[in-house]
């Protein structure tokens, strides 16, 4: 899914910086998610293997997509060996969520 057409017009985020940020989820995702589940239509989780400087890294990543693309809601919930990161839109960008999810399915196959 190299194409980021699906990144909303309300993302503030240079475009030139976009592939960049993509690759950081990819990577995050590919090296750490153990488990993902979409209970609502707008409400995406993912269950990271922690580890050192992963709740950060992962605080970091959702601070500043937060910056650019306020439609966001995460939460991040560290546990013991798990961070679970919650990830909720509005009706309106569920396509940006449905794309984030495939996305990051794909990316988690990879580990």
């Amino acid at each position: 899914m190299s194409d980021l057409a699906w990144v909303p017009q309300s993302c503030t985020l240079p475009t030139e910086e976009r592939p960049l940020r993509v690759a950081e989820w990819d990577a995050l995702c590919s090296e750490r998610l153990t488990f993902l589940s979409r209970p609502q239509p707008f409400h995406l989780c993912l269950d990271l293997v922690s580890g050192r400087g992963v709740e950060n890294r992962v605080r970091d990543l959702v601070e500043r997509e937060s910056g650019c693309c306020s439609f966001f809601t995460f939460t991040t919930t560290p546990g013991e060996d798990l961070i679970r990161l919650d990830i909720e839109v509005d009706q309106e960008h569920e396509a940006v969520l449905d794309a984030l999810a495939a996305r990051t399915a794909a990316a988690g196959e990879q580990r």
